[in-house]
């Protein structure tokens, strides 16, 4: 049998994936990568935010220890130390996708690709201009923050995301503009490393398209620290006037700040790829349409990661990689193989508490009429929680009332994004309320909240 070909453009968690796992199978692969293996979004932004959130959770313990008998002890943040931290993480990290692109045989290019037809990939570097003739192509060039025009991010008092890993300095009063899922992640980072901080809420609660319940515990943790809520505010426009950040609302209100935060999404890294080359077009989002096996409406050329204009996790990235990988080499041919179902995908939200849900929300099966049987249970009943001094948030399990079947769940509190893989599991593998309830779990444990929620 011939071997592949296989032209993979971006190392991130989508197409490092799918290097490793095509090129197990058998293929020739190429993975092209003009910045950093392991992903620019991963490892510049998702990384990064959670070890600084790591970090103020520390210094956020400290000064609780008195609740645990202890005597209370003051932290400071060493923004240097921080940085050196962070820089390591990431350098791990890179190293460690390199070392498994090696292991399996990927040919890493360092430069940037595009299409010069279905079957073909021109990789600039610093050498020149390189031809790489393809029997598959997966473009999995991650993406970016969103600036609008009337944001004048200068890196310095006005940022985006990637600007504040940390900053030179820890802002003194940090306005947020965002509570999205990033922005609720960044109050909560800059708040426990010291930081005043406003957030521009645009609608009604921080993060809309959550469990109301979990964003209103979020929301009484922020106010208890001294975060300053604006909600139903919406940013027009930023100013910076010396040291000092202004942020105008589109009802009239303004938030003056030290730093201001941009944290309103991202776009798709798409500009550049030479997609007219092959004849493909981006949707009016910027993101190229996709099957259920991740392929374009050209046959030989595969799209994963933020690019595809899916859930944009980390892990659902990872997963695409990998099956576009097993449809290119031909597994999927006359075999039983499942599909990605992005309902049963589970996210977290790194804040203090933790956020967690996965698959059918109560919300939502509400909205459609779907009869669901829901069950929460608070961790203040937890002797774990209140061992460690921090019964805040629940655990609640959203199920079929006529067969059982658990259909998702959400969990706030300590550990939520490690709690939440046990209903992820019963989500994805149809087991009933009855499995998890006769589970033998750690006593105590924080997972015994499961079980009684399952009751």
């Amino acid at each position: 049998m011939t071997t592949k070909n296989v032209v993979v453009i971006g190392g991130g968690p989508a197409g490092h994936h799918a290097a490793t796992n095509a090129a197990r199978f058998g293929a020739n692969v190429t993975l092209v990568e003009r910045d950093v293996l392991g992903g620019t979004a991963h490892l510049r932004d998702c990384v990064p935010s959670k070890s600084m959130i790591a970090t103020g959770g520390a210094m956020s313990f400290a000064r609780r220890l008195d609740g645990m008998g202890l005597a209370r002890v003051e932290t400071g943040i060493e923004a240097a130390h921080l940085r050196d931290r962070i820089a390591s993480i990431e350098s791990r990290l890179e190293e460690s996708v390199r070392g498994l692109l090696e292991s399996q045989g990927v040919s890493i290019v360092r430069g940037t690709g595009r299409l010069a037809g279905p079957n073909e990939v021109v990789v600039t570097t610093e050498d020149g201009e390189h031809r790489c003739p393809a029997d598959a192509i997966v473009l999995a060039t991650g993406s970016r923050p969103r600036i609008p025009d009337w944001a004048p991010i200068d890196g310095e008092r006005v940022l985006v995301t990637r600007d504040a890993y940390p900053p030179e300095d820890i802002p003194e009063h940090l306005i947020v503009v965002g509570s999205g899922v990033t922005g609720v992640e960044f109050v909560h980072m800059f708040s426990s490393l010291g930081s005043k901080v406003t957030l521009i809420v645009s609608r009604q609660q921080v993060l809309p398209h959550k469990d109301p319940e979990a964003a209103a515990v979020l929301e009484q943790t922020f106010l208890d620290r001294g975060v300053e809520l604006y909600k139903g505010a919406r940013a027009t426009a930023i100013s910076r006037r010396g040291d000092e950040v202004e942020v105008v609302c589109s009802d009239g209100r303004v938030a003056r700040g030290s730093h201001a935060l941009l944290a309103i999404g991202s776009l798709p890294n798409v500009e550049g790829l030479g997609l007219d080359a092959a004849g493909l077009t981006a949707n009016d989002w910027g993101f190229i349409d996709v099957d259920h096996n991740l392929r374009t409406s050209v046959p030989s050329v595969y799209v994963a990661g933020d690019l595809s204009g899916k859930l944009p996790l980390s892990s659902v990235a990872a997963m695409q990689g990998q099956k576009i990988a097993e449809h290119i080499m031909g597994l999927h041919d006359g075999r039983p193989h499942r599909h990605i179902d992005y309902d049963k995908a589970a996210s977290a939200i790194f804040t203090e508490p933790e956020i967690a849900d996965v698959g059918l929300a109560e919300a939502e099966a509400f909205a459609t009429g779907r009869k669901i049987r829901v069950t929460k249970v608070p961790f203040s009943a937890n002797a774990q929680a209140l061992i460690n001094d921090d019964p805040r948030g629940f655990v609640k399990i959203v199920s079929d009332p006529n067969t059982g079947h658990v259909l998702g769940g959400s969990i706030v509190g300590r550990h939520a994004a490690e709690l939440i893989s046990v209903v992820a599991l019963a989500v994805s593998a149809s087991l009933r309320v009855q499995d998890i309830q006769e589970a033998l779990f750690v006593y105590p444990s924080l997972s015994e909240a499961l079980i009684e929620a399952a009751e």
